[in-house]
């Protein structure tokens, strides 16, 4: 955030209002601490993109370029979970600005800040014919944190600055012609980039607890929680945790999506109390799990936001300070040898299947990766077979839990790490090949599960069905890696376990693209199903 007086003296009077709007908005947000901006290209957005340009030369900002709004949107997110901060978009009008709403819709549901910036016609053309002029205000609907729409010279940025503290925000920005700036003033000088820093006044809540024998659920996004907030609470708690991300929590019970799958075990696990921080997105047994539970209480940042009618016994936005904590040594063991148990069984596991595959990828990238996992199978198939670990940066788009958008988000992920693993299924990867359409310095390796198709669904009720080749399985028939190549990408495929560690080993410089061709889908599903099954004699 900036002060007012910033945006009113860059000599508004001798510009045209695009060219003086584009630059009193894009000197606040330099002002705000605020890094990158994703532009994709447009004539009517030209006044933002020439103002982002001239800040980029002067080392103010970083310019990041995507054709596919939907494209660029999705990037925009992944830098925002790398680095923490704000990222506005750019677009110019009509149907660029729709594309931008998957990513606005995750953005949502994960409280993130996104800046979207769409440039339109002059109110009066709207309703007239006008070429490229449809109705962008309140586009996104209930999906944002605040709208603007906007005319005129200059406009304040404090309060939709402040805005994104607790999601996405947008500000459709009218601009007549003429678009390009008509003068050659210093307007970057004397910026003065200084953040303001939110203090947070409120006290969290007060839990008072009941019994020994509770859990710790964890899902994946955590709520919006850093891990060391979460680890920190839950030692002082001392209640067996479970976590949607086995790669973030090393303490955590090995395996529970899987063991916790048959009703026999869980019927001798019930609890007296559940916590669960964020939502737990991935796996039945889980949730049926927490069912199970007479008591439960939650802890997520959206119940402030997206998620206000959500039911518990209490809910609280931040982790609460704790009351008669007890701690059960007999409870803890009961978890602890059923996990125990699970990880010889797990560990047991050969042959070349995607439940090997994600246990393989789990307990051997790298220390001090990123790890970027699509939604659908791949993530289910880590939260249930990785050996719980450290020193993985684990990110996931769980707001809304689509497959779109996801090669470009673990680009956003890799533009703020040094190595970063992208574990994406076959019609994640097809679904946003623009993603790979850029020039930047990004190291990321995309281990693409190849099962031609939707190999969920045969984990589903639906398998089976008369149709359910044609309107579940979709079959392709692609080859990702040839794809990959003839854009220019370094790719191959691969089918053994050996081939994969050296692949997950190897270092990684630039973008590349390896193919795990795996058993169809169905024999995926019996060998899932034959898992869960074995752990009934544990």
């Amino acid at each position: 955030m900036v002060e007012e007086s910033h945006h009113e003296d860059i000599g508004a009077t001798e510009l045209n209002n695009s060219t003086s709007l584009a630059r009193v908005i894009v000197r606040q947000i330099i002002e705000a601490g605020i890094t990158d901006v994703v532009i994709s290209p447009g004539s009517r957005n030209a006044p933002l993109s020439l103002a982002f340009y001239e800040a980029a030369q002067e080392k103010l900002i970083n310019v990041h370029v995507r054709i596919d709004e939907r494209t660029a949107a999705f990037f925009a997110l992944g830098i925002i979970k790398s680095t923490g901060r704000p990222v506005p978009v750019v677009c110019t009008s009509g149907t660029a600005v729709a594309n931008y709403h998957p990513a606005v819709l995750e953005a949502s549901h994960t409280n993130a800040p996104l800046m979207v910036l769409t440039a339109d016609r002059p109110a009066m053309l709207r309703k007239t014919g006008a070429n490229q002029t449809t109705e962008q205000a309140r586009i996104f609907g209930k999906a944002v944190r605040y709208f603007a729409d906007i005319d005129g010279p200059v406009y304040p940025m404090e309060l939709p600055l402040d805005s994104l503290r607790t999601g996405p925000i947008h500000l459709n920005l009218q601009f007549d012609e003429p678009l390009l700036p008509d003068d050659s003033s210093d307007w970057l000088s004397q910026i003065n980039c200084a953040p303001k820093e939110f203090i947070v006044r409120t006290k969290p809540g007060t839990l008072r607890l009941v019994g020994a024998r509770g859990v710790v659920v964890i899902g994946h996004d955590r709520g919006g929680l850093t891990v060391d907030e979460i680890t920190k609470f839950t030692k002082v708690l001392g209640w067996p945790v479970i976590t949607e991300d086995p790669l973030s929590f090393p303490d955590a019970i090995a395996h529970a999506s899987i063991f916790l799958a048959s009703q026999e075990i869980r019927s001798t696990l019930i609890p007296q109390s559940v916590l669960v921080i964020g939502r737990t997105t991935l796996s039945r047994s889980i949730n049926a799990f927490i069912k199970s539970s007479p008591i439960t209480y939650v802890v997520d940042q959206r119940l402030a936001t997206v998620d206000s009618d959500r039911q518990a016994d209490r809910k609280f936005t931040e982790l609460p300070e704790l009351q008669g904590v007890i701690h059960s040594d007999e409870w803890i063991a009961k978890w602890n040898k059923v996990s125990e148990r699970a990880q010889k069984l797990i560990g047991s596991l050969v042959g070349w299947n995607e439940a090997v595959i994600a246990r393989t990828i789990a307990a051997t990238i790298p220390h001090d990766t990123a790890l970027f996992v699509s939604s659908s199978r791949p993530i289910r198939d880590l939260e249930g077979f990785a050996q719980p670990r450290g020193g993985v940066h684990t990110y996931a788009n769980r707001g809304l839990a689509g497959i779109d958008g996801n090669i470009s988000t673990a680009l956003g992920v890799a533009y703020g790490h040094t190595a970063t693993i992208a574990v994406l299924g076959d019609l994640s990867f097809l679904h946003d090949l623009t993603g790979l359409i850029h020039k930047e310095a990004i190291n990321c390796r995309f281990i693409v599960i190849n099962n031609d198709g939707g190999g969920i669904f045969s984990t589903l009720p639906q398998r089976g069905v008369t149709g359910f080749e044609t309107v579940f399985g979709t079959p392709h028939g692609l080859n990702p890696a040839a794809i990959a190549q003839a854009m220019g990408i370094d790719a191959k495929q691969i089918s053994s376990i050996k081939e994969l560690e050296a692949e997950i080993h190897a270092p990684i410089s630039g973008i590349s693209v390896v193919v795990c061709d795996v058993p169809d889908r169905e024999s995926n599903a019996d060998n899932l199903k034959k898992i869960v099954e074995s752990f009934s004699s544990i």
